[in-house]
């Protein structure tokens, strides 16, 4: 039976992180967080729970994952946010294929909870996130956000666990709006450095497309209201996201 190193990276998640370890404990044979130096209680939640609590200044999401990945003393890890659970049914999948993994690396539907309700469409779901996985077979693209988790080979198959991993995102409009800011700016300034540019055009019509694609065509309307305020936050992050680029290059006289 093979051993797995629950890894979970944090900065003020008093409010999530016993959740996040409470269905974290069923499945790990060790659990490490790695804190960038939080001014809240984090720090005692994690070790009300028994966890390995490491403090490392925060470099971006990708270096925080590698890094935590990298303090684990098995090589199976399950890397979780800490607004993040484990369903019962995934509970169940994990610890199934610890008896025999059948590939290097598993990925699993996400299913998030905004402000009370689980969004089942709008572009949100399932969002398959690779998440377990065999450290000596890859590593995580160190993007300042978007972060992802690559194989090594990239002919490898993944495998997909059943059951969702629970995702409590946004408790208010407010707390999504704030978000959007952070991640569109750290999106933006990458994208930039990248060489990437935007036109005046896209970002009149991308954002539209947006709300139409996630709205209509995957059908956002069945998730009612809170799939709406879903649906036109999401077009209004792309329209942020864009207009940045677009003023950015500006700025460095790329735009006229």
């Amino acid at each position: 039976m093979v051993k797995i190193s629950v890894v979970i990276i944090t900065f003020n998640e008093e409010k999530n992180l016993a959740r996040c370890l409470q269905s974290a404990q069923a499945v790990a044979d060790e659990i490490i967080v790695v804190d960038s130096n939080s001014t809240d209680n984090t720090q005692a939640v994690a070790q009300k729970y028994n966890a390995q609590l490491i403090q490392h200044e925060f470099a971006g999401y990708g270096q925080q994952k590698n890094f935590a990945t990298q303090q684990a003393s098995y090589n199976w890890i399950l890397s979780l946010d800490a607004d993040e659970a484990l369903s019962e049914q995934l509970t169940q999948s994990i610890l199934a294929i610890k008896n025999n993994p059948e590939y290097d690396v598993y990925q699993m539907p996400r299913v998030t909870n905004y402000c009370g309700k689980w969004i089942r469409h709008s572009g949100w779901y399932p969002d398959k996130q690779t998440r377990m996985y065999n450290r000596t077979k890859g590593r995580w693209i160190e993007k300042k956000v978007h972060e992802y988790w690559a194989h090594a080979d990239i002919s490898a198959k993944k495998g997909t666990l059943s059951g969702d991993l629970l995702h409590y995102s946004f408790n208010s409009v407010s707390e999504h709006l704030k978000k959007i800011e952070k991640y569109t700016e750290l999106a933006a300034t990458e994208a930039v450095a990248n060489g990437r540019n935007t036109s005046f055009l896209k970002i009149i019509i991308g954002p539209r497309w947006h709300f139409f694609s996630n709205f209509f065509l995957k059908l956002g309307f069945l998730d009612g209201y809170s799939g709406y305020i879903v649906c036109r936050l999401s077009a209004y992050a792309a329209f942020v996201k864009y207009s940045k680029i677009y003023l950015l290059n500006k700025a460095a006289g790329k735009n006229e």
